[in-house]
């Protein structure tokens, strides 16, 4: 008997129970529990009519009223939780939200975000290589002006550098007496050749004319032409000053003898260089020579002349890079109009280069984290989903995509970071990665008794940030 008693008592009291929680249901009592409402026979979570505010930027500052983000001072904007922003879609869109990746964007966030999307298309590229360059002489246009006897400068035609000579001009005068006695053989034997020719010997006259000929050469071999030979011929007396002449056109730049002078054979006298066209040698970033080819139309400016641009073509890339700057020089050759451009003078040069077609979005279309790159594509009006583009050549404010998007393809161009954040938020990853350093997958255990941080003035709130 104490046995019945024993389980009939807690059975009385399990259907008590259940009676008054069947009657409490029934009555609506249970709407009283914070959060939950009754409808349909289901229990659904009560949608908060308070509205809630956040930052583009860091997502986990949350506060229930406008203002700006503690941290970056940001406006904030209004947060929309899933269940409103579920009510305005279809159920193709409902479904599409729920994709891995995709994020959903009310009309009323797109517009405080200012998303702006465009349609992919192919387009021409075109490059504008922009690069430093110094004007240099052209080697192919200097020479040198040497001595080709040992002797004395009697005279200098050129007095300083800077002067400007000619090819047929004489710019030295120098005395030799091995010149000199040169020349008395060479007379004295066109004379011996006028004596010998009538010779019935055909032994004898030939030997005049070699004779003749010898001398010449000899005469040629220091730096005395043929019109000045045919000279002293018809002259009959030697020259005692034998001038010296330039082997081209242009500008004194070295001068380095002086009247009175005694040198040797070889000595240099004047360097000249031609200016009527120079050399820029420009350098170009490692990344960007590989744009650049022969023959292709270069763009030069100089601070000198504001306005006035000369233009010239690459003549050649050089087969090596300047490790200190990181560049590769191409040599530009051009006309120098008036010698306005003068050699060690810096310039800037402009390199236009077509890509031909190529698939072109702006630069603010695709974020960096450094590992990847990811473009938000509008699936259907609202949905965003998270592409992984490869990137090829950028101009100043647009970029070719190899890989990731197709034509017709819609991205975001504006608010890309705003769609992240809310990818964030719903702990889908979107494009953001985890700073370099930090292990996002490793969980390691809270201290179980942290110490409180000191209170400082100004400090952030704590409050705010719902992580």
């Amino acid at each position: 008997m104490a046995l019945n008693k024993k389980i009939t008592l807690p059975l009385t009291l399990l259907v008590l129970a259940i009676v008054v929680a069947s009657w409490l249901y029934k009555s609506g009592k249970l709407n009283k529990v914070n959060g939950w409402t009754k409808s349909d026979g289901t229990a659904k979570q009560e949608m908060s009519a308070k509205p809630l505010y956040t930052c583009p930027m860091h997502p986990f500052i949350i506060k229930d009223k406008p203002g700006v983000c503690p941290i970056c001072g940001m406006e904030l904007i209004k947060k929309i939780n899933d269940a409103q922003a579920a009510t305005t879609q279809t159920a193709a869109e409902k479904k599409q939200a729920a994709m891995l990746g995709n994020v959903s964007i009310s009309p009323t966030q797109r517009v405080m975000a200012n998303v702006a999307t465009m349609e992919v298309r192919l387009e021409d590229m075109n490059k504008e290589i922009n690069a430093v360059g110094i004007v240099q002489y052209d080697q192919t246009r200097q020479a040198k002006v040497t001595a080709w006897i040992a002797g004395r400068i009697d005279k200098l035609n050129v007095s300083e550098v800077g002067a400007y000579v000619g090819k047929n001009r004489p710019v030295a005068e120098v005395y030799s007496p091995d010149l000199l006695s040169s020349q008395q053989e060479y007379l004295l034997a066109v004379k011996s050749r006028g004596q010998l020719k009538n010779s019935p010997i055909p032994a004898i006259s030939q030997n005049g004319e070699g004779l003749v000929q010898s001398a010449k050469q000899r005469l040629m071999l220091y730096g005395v032409k043929e019109s000045q030979i045919a000279e002293l011929e018809r002259a009959g007396k030697p020259n005692i000053r034998l001038p010296i002449y330039t082997p081209l056109s242009g500008v004194v730049i070295d001068k380095m003898v002086q009247q009175g002078q005694y040198v040797n054979t070889g000595d240099v006298l004047f360097n000249i260089a031609d200016l009527s066209r120079v050399w820029v040698e420009v350098e170009v970033y490692e990344n960007e020579f590989p744009n650049i080819k022969i023959g292709q139309r270069v763009e030069i400016q100089s601070q000198s002349f504001p306005g006035k641009p000369f233009s010239g073509r690459i003549a050649f890339i050089y087969p090596f890079l300047d490790p200190k700057t990181r560049t590769v020089k191409a040599r530009v050759e051009m006309a120098n109009p008036g010698m306005k451009l003068k050699p060690d003078m810096f310039v800037r040069a402009s390199i236009k280069v077509g890509l031909g077609k190529a698939i072109v979005v702006p630069v603010t279309a695709v974020m960096d984290t450094g590992k990847r790159q990811v473009a938000w594509v509008e699936t259907s009006p609202g949905m965003f989903e998270p592409r992984d583009v490869q990137l090829g050549q950028r101009t100043d404010d647009r970029v070719q995509v190899i890989s990731g998007l197709k034509p017709g393809d819609k991205v975001a161009v504006s608010g890309a970071y705003l769609i992240d954040s809310e990818s964030q938020l719903k702990g889908n990853g979107g494009g953001s990665e985890a700073m370099p350093g930090m292990k996002m997958d490793d969980k390691k255990p809270a201290p179980t008794t942290p110490a409180p941080a000191p209170a400082k003035k100004d400090s952030l709130k704590m409050d705010d940030m719902k992580m």
